[in-house]
């Protein structure tokens, strides 16, 4: 591993996940400007009524509510399971998958539309030169 990849702002997971090296990461996304419709990510046309141009980029909230979710039990070699994969709806718009942490994986101890909150962490890899990735995931808001 070379010294500039201990000293090297993390990589992204995704690319709407914009790394910050004063670490005030965020979630990109874009608002029409016509509809007001909210998604992930930065687009040209808004998917929902079409318009163009009138796509908005914008930052989206880190707090939500949780919409569904499922608790891994078998997942890819190397990947510590049990886990619970969730979808979330952003507060002001927008839906985001990703693990929620900090949660016992019980269905019986998880709320649907639970208050979280996006927290970005190392995604617990490295790349070929030692590069470090950060990932976002979800927390219930009350541990945040």
């Amino acid at each position: 591993m070379s010294a500039a990849a201990d000293t090297a702002a993390p990589k992204s997971v995704a690319a709407f996940l914009k790394v910050s090296p004063d670490g005030a990461h965020y979630l990109a996304g874009s608002k029409c400007g016509k509809c007001g419709e909210v998604v992930v990510g930065t687009r040209d046309v808004c998917g929902k009524c079409g318009a163009r141009k009138e796509m908005a980029h914008i930052k989206l909230a880190n707090t939500g509510k949780l919409y569904n979710f499922t608790v891994v039990h078998r997942n890819f070699p190397g990947v510590p399971v049990p886990f619970i994969s969730a979808i979330v709806d952003l507060d002001g718009g927008g839906t985001l998958k990703g693990n929620l942490l900090d949660v016992e994986p019980d269905p019986a101890k998880i709320k649907f539309d639970m208050p979280v909150k996006v927290v970005f962490r190392d995604a617990g890899r490295k790349d070929k030169e030692g590069n470090s990735y950060l990932a976002y995931f979800f927390v219930p808001a009350n541990k945040a």
